[in-house]
């Protein structure tokens, strides 16, 4: 099969991939009133909806990318499409929001064993002239799916109800598999032969697993600042681990040795940890501040990941071209000054002004990603491309969790439990105020780490 065949039978169903799982994820957002209605859901579990997909991935992320290492990239990816497009049928049939949130975590698995070995696939399917915007592709076609989830999904759930976001992952999910099914041969299994550290990855997913309990309730009590201390001890004992194990999970000698990509996943974290927050804020204060309705304001906030969207597969040339850390060093020191400026919104900033700002963040933004993706994937060897694969997945999703904790603690100070109201409207945006700022103090500790690959640190 020629070699440009195979790369864009690569590129083709890692971006349908890359398109179907934030698509989904954000889709179902909208569609957690719908859901709750039907089963006469709470909110604790129409909130578990998500954070079981979401804790799924977080565990099996960096598990999945070792196992595509050790077993073939293109069989994990194509057994995880099929499991995630099997369970979206599945979800479509449900009866009970119990099982909803059980089958969503078994989905998130097979979301995992996608994401997990789909950019290590694009990496070595394509020579490093060509990586960058390659890449910048698929990062496109990610917040191409962020972009669409709420507004087509939303028309899906007006017209014919949640269950039709999950009839839509069927033939969206076959026609991948099909793709890779027929077209693709090559396994890309640099490690096969090598052992697979179990240890290792049930202490990483314990440890997961408290992370992410003790971040959602952090203003519920004590106990749950004992569960954080607790899920560290575990990550602390699975570094001990994997520094002392042969073949680990995560070789600790690539964050050790490998300056280039220590300090990339670095600046990933950072950079996702400010990403969440903003949008998050956003969305509270053109409805509760501004007095849009839900669809306004989401048409609003679609802005940032157009621009993203269209800018990605831009920035992914010109880290070809350019030096990539300095493109994404560029990237994210815009989204510092944006996010500066985001923290100084009131009750009476203009519409003009939010939209200029997000599509500046939304440059700022494409530029970063592409180009640290690109320098991620290409600072290790093949053997190790699943591994920085699934860190760099594990990276946006501990992003996310930082916010959250960032959330939760200053609205915790700051709002008391209580609800925004006109009341309430002062201390809400004081909370904005300082969790923007925050965001901000991320994006310029984001900066050093991206400048800190360029030369060492003194």
């Amino acid at each position: 099969m020629p070699a440009t065949l195979t790369r864009g039978a690569v590129l083709f169903s890692v971006c349908m991939a890359h398109f179907l799982m934030p698509f989904m994820l954000s889709a179902v957002g909208v569609a957690l009133p719908a859901i709750g209605r039907e089963f006469s859901a709470s909110a604790l579990q129409l909130g578990l909806v998500e954070t079981s997909y979401v804790l799924s991935a977080a565990i099996f992320l960096l598990i999945m990318g070792r196992v595509g290492d050790i077993h073939g990239r293109r069989r994990v990816f194509q057994a995880g499409l099929l499991l995630f497009t099997t369970l979206g049928g599945i979800i479509s049939q449900v009866n009970s929001i119990e099982l909803l949130i059980v089958l969503r975590f078994v989905q998130g698995m097979g979301g995992s064993m996608v994401m997990a070995t789909s950019m290590a696939m694009v990496v070595a399917a394509y020579p490093p002239a060509e990586r960058g915007r390659a890449l910048g592709i698929t990062v496109a076609s990610v917040y191409a799916g962020i972009s669409c989830g709420p507004f087509f999904g939303g028309m899906l759930v007006a017209a014919w109800g949640w269950r039709a976001l999950f009839y839509l992952v069927i033939p969206l999910g076959l026609l991948t598999w099909l793709t890779v099914r027929i077209k693709l041969k090559e396994d890309w299994a640099e490690a096969r032969g090598e052992s697979f550290d179990w240890r290792g990855a049930l202490t990483y997913a314990f440890s997961i697993l408290l992370l992410i309990t003790a971040v959602s309730n952090l203003n519920r009590g004590s106990w749950a600042w004992a569960l954080l201390l607790v899920a560290n001890l575990g990550f602390a004992l699975f570094f001990y681990l994997q520094a002392h194990t042969q073949q680990p999970l995560l070789n600790v000698n690539l964050l050790r040795t490998n300056r280039v990509f220590a300090f990339s996943n670095l600046a990933a974290l950072f950079n996702y940890a400010s990403t969440f927050g903003l949008t998050f804020f956003l969305s509270l204060y053109l409805q509760y501040v501004k007095g849009m309705g839900p669809q306004q304001a989401g048409t609003i906030l679609i802005v940032q990941p157009v621009m993203q969207t269209l800018f990605s597969p831009l920035c992914g040339r010109l880290s070809d071209r350019f030096p990539a850390a300095l493109v994404a060093t560029s990237g994210m020191s815009l989204c510092a000054v944006g996010l500066l400026v985001a923290a100084n919104l009131d009750a009476h900033s203009s519409l003009l002004t939010i939209i200029i700002l997000l599509i500046f963040l939304g440059v700022g933004y494409a530029l970063f990603s592409s180009p640290n993706v690109s320098m991620i994937m290409g600072s290790v060897a093949p053997r190790y491309l699943g591994i920085a694969s699934g860190l760099n997945g594990t990276m946006r999703t501990l992003g996310m969790l930082t916010s959250m904790m960032v959330i939760t603690l200053i609205f915790s100070i700051q709002m008391h439990g209580q609800p925004v109201t006109p009341a309430t409207q002062p201390a809400f945006l004081a909370s904005m105020h300082q969790a923007l700022l925050i965001f901000c103090a991320f994006c310029v500790v984001g900066v050093g780490c991206s400048l800190g690959r360029v030369r060492p640190l003194k």
